[in-house]
């Protein structure tokens, strides 16, 4: 069974609008509403493969029936701590005309500091039943970034398998703790390192220097440059086809599933 863990999920507010125009008044012709936040992402590509899967995190009292039923069609086992207030809206303006994605993100809810302590011992429930556990996405305001590393250190003492797609601080802090996987794209990899890197070469030598007796695994995703797996004695790259990009949100969530 596998976990994931969503600290700052979203309901993403999709309007669609064919050649969007900043400063103008725009007309959509579409507007949806979805569960969405990184782990939420990967979970739900996890089951749609048909692997057992739990979530977790923190989820807003106000608006959490979009979630509820999304857990139960996808049959996600529901762990999520709730904490007062809602969940934050994230808005994403898509002009398929122009191929261009606008995102708004808002910073998300604050949660209390005993859903602190609560998240802490439904994660440790969970690895009762799971073997890998996922964490991933931003983080609440007023959350330390040291949150990923706390948990990866709990987990390892219960010999889990760790997932790391985080940016930030969050990350470099988390990196620290040694999960077994990390997947950071290039801007965060470039974060990680503290130098821009400039090719395939730069890319590889950058992930290798992350890779010690903990991390086993680092994955770079490179856009349509495809991605990048790096371990201690190989490395893969990942060529995609050429194809029409209709939208980009999600890519790097179903790769990490």
């Amino acid at each position: 069974k596998i976990a994931t863990v969503t600290l700052n999920p979203a309901i993403d507010q999709t309007v669609r609008v064919d050649n969007f125009r900043p400063n103008n008044v725009n007309r959509a012709h579409s507007i949806s509403f979805d569960a969405s936040g990184k782990g939420v992402n990967v979970a739900s590509f996890l089951a749609d493969y048909g692997h057992d899967v739990a979530v977790t995190g923190y989820l807003g009292l106000e608006n959490v029936d979009i979630f509820e039923k999304f857990f139960a069609s996808k049959d996600i086992d529901d762990c999520f701590v709730r904490i007062p207030g809602n969940t934050r809206i994230n808005v994403k303006v898509v002009d398929e005309i122009n191929q261009q994605t606008t995102d708004i993100n808002v910073p998300g809810q604050t949660p209390p500091q005993d859903a602190n302590y609560i998240l802490h011992q439904t994660i440790e429930q969970l690895s009762n039943s799971c073997d890998w556990f996922v964490l991933a996405g931003s983080l609440p305001p007023h959350v330390p970034t040291t949150i990923y590393a706390t948990l990866i250190s709990q987990l390892k003492r219960q010999k889990k398998h760790i997932i790391l797609d985080t940016s930030g601080e969050a990350l470099r802090d988390g990196i620290q703790a040694g999960p077994t996987i990390v997947k950071p794209n290039i801007d965060e990899l470039q974060y990680l390192v503290r130098h821009s890197l400039k090719n395939e070469a730069e890319i590889q030598q950058a992930a290798y220097q992350l890779l010690n007796e903990d991390i086993e695994l680092v994955v770079v995703s490179m856009g349509g440059q495809g991605a990048m797996l790096v371990e201690q004695a190989t490395t893969l790259i990942a060529t995609p086809p050429t194809v029409t990009v209709k939208k980009t949100f999600g890519a790097g969530d179903a790769m990490v599933a």
